[in-house]
């Protein structure tokens, strides 16, 4: 069963895939370039400009250029180098999860890039997860490196949803928010999104560069409050919320979106649909729970375990599938892991002795500061843990998922995928 929940994942991921998502949305026939229902006569217009940006940046970049074989020019910035690269591209290697100084000179290039494109320009924006640290440039010019590392880690650090994050640094950002749309204007605007964030929350993903933005200055003095970040924020970005000197980003109905549209090429539910119809072929009565989207980790493992035996009762092979993304307030206690090992683990101890396994695991290849995506657990995982002389209560209290799972043999290594449409977890009952 661990290597079936193994299975069933790596087929969402082989699915996710960017180019053949890519191909499923994105075409060209006559010089009319078709992204998703919208057509656009490429012939009409005098410059033709790219930005991709995020995990998923250079695989993006390279099936546009695949399927759309025109003379493009543009930015990519993503985590690694890619083996090669697609001509014509400048390309960035920003950090990630924090921020480096190739994510600075990536949003400095392409604030340069887009301010200079006249009205009859088109600019195409390939965005995926991970971008928000991968391109980015402080909205004060005071604001250093070092200032928006700090941040980052203070944010990703509090537990709290990435929503709540994102709006935060949408409003201390000069290319997030919605304005790196505004910065393209007027020029037409295409964004193909590879989505991370709940599909009611596109304007989450990477911090929404390209999106009206959803969120307030009141909403980040807010989640500043709720958060206690503020003795957690360097003194620069400390001194403009304690004075209140947050700009307004861009909101629906500027003239900056006029001629904007926005096509989701992959997102969560791709990886959710494929796993279900995976698991249903390996005749299991499948159920999907996404309810816990944004949970605490302990909170969302009591709430699907429980859903899984219940769904168990009535089935000798259950299934239950779980999308998005659970939260864990780290504090100072960071050992080596992710979201998904700290869930896992935590399921493994209420599972012990059970016919259970279960998978968690980011789409994306990477969870936390670990090397791997997740782990696969069951029944017989706090037994080994145990035998191995390993402290589960221990590596769960510091967040150090990673050693134990690593020595017992259930981390999920794949590497980064080139992709991120959040993560899915595969519970499995027999």
């Amino acid at each position: 069963m661990r290597w079936l929940a193994r299975e069933i994942f790596d087929h969402a991921l082989a699915e996710c895939k960017v180019g053949r998502a890519f191909g499923r949305s994105i075409r060209l026939d006559h010089g009319m370039l078709q992204a998703g229902s919208n057509h656009y006569d490429l012939g009409s217009f005098q410059r033709i400009a790219v930005v991709s940006i995020g995990k998923a940046g250079h695989s993006m970049a390279e099936a546009l250029a695949y399927l759309v074989p025109v003379e493009f020019s543009g930015i990519v910035a993503c985590p690694v180098p890619p083996a090669a690269g697609v001509d014509e591209f400048q390309y960035f290697y920003g950090g990630h999860p924090l921020p480096n100084e190739d994510s600075l000179r990536a949003g400095e290039a392409i604030l340069q890039l887009l301010q200079g494109l006249a009205e009859p320009s088109l600019v195409l924006f390939l965005i995926s997860g991970g971008a928000s640290a991968i391109a980015e440039k402080p909205i004060r010019p005071d604001l250093t490196l070092s200032d928006v590392v700090e941040t980052n880690r203070a944010l990703v650090l509090s537990g709290a949803p990435i929503a709540e994050i994102n709006a935060i640094r949408k409003h201390l950002s000069a290319i997030k928010g919605g304005r790196m749309a505004k910065a393209a204007a007027p020029a037409t605007q295409v964004s193909l999104l590879v989505s991370d964030v709940p599909d009611h929350a596109l304007d989450a993903l990477a911090s929404g560069p390209t999106m009206p933005d959803s969120s307030t200055v009141s909403d980040c003095y807010a989640i500043a409050r709720q958060y206690d970040l503020l003795s957690k924020l360097p003194e620069p970005v400390r001194s403009v919320f304690s004075t209140r000197e947050l700009l307004e980003t861009p909101k629906a109905g500027e003239a900056a979106f006029d001629k904007s549209s926005y096509v989701t090429v992959l997102s969560n539910q791709t990886a959710i649909e494929t796993a279900r119809e995976r698991a249903r072929r390996e005749r299991f009565v499948v159920e999907v729970d996404n309810s816990c989207d944004d949970w605490n980790y302990a909170r969302a493992a009591d709430h699907l375990l429980s859903r899984l035996r219940g769904l168990r009762q009535s089935s000798s092979r259950a299934c239950l599938i779980s999308g998005g993304e659970v939260t864990v307030a780290v504090g100072n206690r960071s050992g080596v892991g992710g979201r998904n090992q700290q869930f896992a683990l935590y399921c493994a101890q209420k599972i012990a002795g059970e016919s259970i396994t279960i998978l968690s695991a980011g789409t994306d290849g990477i969870d936390g500061n670990s090397a791997a995506a997740g782990a696969v657990v069951d029944g017989t995982t706090i037994e080994r843990a145990n035998q191995r002389g390993l402290d589960v209560n221990s590596a769960i209290s510091r967040f150090d998922a990673f050693p134990l799972l690593q020595a017992t043999g259930d981390a999920v290594v794949t590497g980064p995928t080139g992709n991120n449409v959040r993560d899915l977890r595969i519970l499995l009952a027999y």
